[in-house]
């Protein structure tokens, strides 16, 4: 659908799910804080300890166990690693993947809440003008997760950290998009504000790398962050999550036990059973988000037509990447 109003000359793109709780394809979207609480809670008391930002890991010269390296002075002697710290992975840096990449563009997402329900039904919309593209997707019937992407912006990212900032800014960026865009960044719950610099991490180094090192390995972002132009990170990270709990209970790792030989080689195993479950379904995600990436960041006539027809090529069905089943726990 295109707008041409002659105050918003907009690019508008509507998605209606059947229903905005469940239907088959349907778009989905979550709070990541709903996910942690549900999985922390979950836990075994005292499980997770916070304030705890990695500064380095390292091997025991005499027991080979990994250490890690709290930037508070702390350390943990530990049995088994597995990763999950994003882009910036430390653990990634251990097993010596290569550097993450950075796409042009920087996304600002946040949350706002209607207390009296929102009139946005359950569409999923994107407009689009002079180069920046701004998504609505409806949580429930109050709350609506939104986000504006542009061509990244060479300032000091310190400044950024800062959400009146990051609502100001964006402000200012949609100060000529229709009043209900405005707003709802306006009302924003300053918390949920945050503003990224995309990352990505090379489709071919994930056919090529080595994602564990004894029982020291990466999951989720760490390793295969991807740009967000499927939605599908956080569904894979969760997908991580099923097939490597699935293979480490194959092999009787959902105990304790005694005898670290036998730990390390069964954790081993798994791991590496995991690598070969899931390289070539993260190797698809990332290609089909990064060829996405470089489409929506092309100015190049012929470089566009170029990742159109590797698209059209590679992933005829579009939709492919919701297609898949990570099997049972």
């Amino acid at each position: 659908m295109v707008g041409d109003n002659q105050n918003y000359p907009i690019s508008v793109e509507i998605f209606v799910s059947p229903t905005l709780y469940h239907c088959v394809g349907e778009t989905r979207c979550l709070r990541r804080k709903d996910i942690i609480d549900t999985l922390y809670a979950a836990l075994p008391p005292t499980t997770v300890k916070f304030s705890c930002e990695l500064e380095s890991i390292e091997l025991d010269p005499l027991t080979t166990k990994p250490i890690l390296r709290f930037i508070n002075g702390n350390t943990i002697s530990t049995k088994v690693v597995i990763g999950c710290d994003g882009g910036k992975s430390i653990v990634a840096k251990f097993l010596n993947l290569k550097p993450t990449k950075m796409f042009p563009i920087f996304t600002v997402r946040g949350l706002t809440n209607y207390p009296h329900g929102h009139p946005f039904g359950r569409e999923f919309t994107r407009f689009k003008k002079d180069g920046m593209l701004v998504g609505r997707l409806p949580i429930d019937n109050n709350m609506i997760y939104w986000f504006s992407g542009q061509p990244y912006i060479p300032k000091d990212e310190r400044i950024w950290k800062n959400p009146e900032v990051i609502r100001q800014y964006t402000m200012e960026l949609l100060s000529n998009y229709p009043q209900d865009i405005q707003e709802m960044a306006q009302n924003a719950d300053m918390n949920s504000l945050s503003f990224t610099h995309l990352r990505y991490r090379d489709p071919w180094d994930l056919l090529t790398g080595t994602f564990f090192k004894g029982t020291v390995m990466v999951v989720g972002d760490a390793m295969h962050v991807m740009g967000p132009f499927l939605g599908q990170g956080g569904s894979a990270a969760l997908e991580d999550a099923v097939v490597l709990a699935r293979n480490m209970a194959q092999l009787g790792l959902n105990h304790a036990e005694s005898g670290s030989k036998i730990i390390v080689h069964r954790v081993g195993k798994a791991f590496d059973q995991f690598v070969r479950q899931r390289r070539i379904r993260v190797v698809r995600l990332s290609l089909q988000a990064y060829l996405i990436g470089m489409l929506s960041v092309s100015s190049s006539p012929l470089k566009r037509i170029l990742w159109i027809m590797l698209l059209f090529l590679l992933f005829p069905n579009q939709n492919s990447h919701m297609d898949y089943d990570c099997g049972d726990l």
